[in-house]
């Protein structure tokens, strides 16, 4: 199973999109510098994912979500209205 994830800095408002087919350990390795593009934001939350039954599909979707500030803003706005 793959995932679609969103991880928000508690430090900054900032937000990282990624993909995984193993998403404990990926969030770990964020939360511990092991990621250069998030190691500035730490510590992160996981706030959003979404499941994926192909790799493809899943780095499609990400690809759509970063590249479509809407989308992704739309995705944020709706995690940050759960508070």
């Amino acid at each position: 199973m793959w995932k679609v994830y969103i991880l928000r800095s508690t430090k900054k408002r900032w937000y990282y999109v990624g993909s995984t087919n193993r998403l404990d350990a990926r969030v770990n390795e964020h939360n511990s510098g092991k990621v250069r593009s998030t190691k500035s934001f730490m510590p992160l939350e996981l706030v959003f994912s979404k499941d994926f039954n192909l790799e493809s599909e899943a780095r499609n979707y990400e690809r759509l979500v970063k590249d479509k500030r809407i989308l992704k803003e739309s995705l944020i706005e709706e995690i940050e209205n759960r508070k």
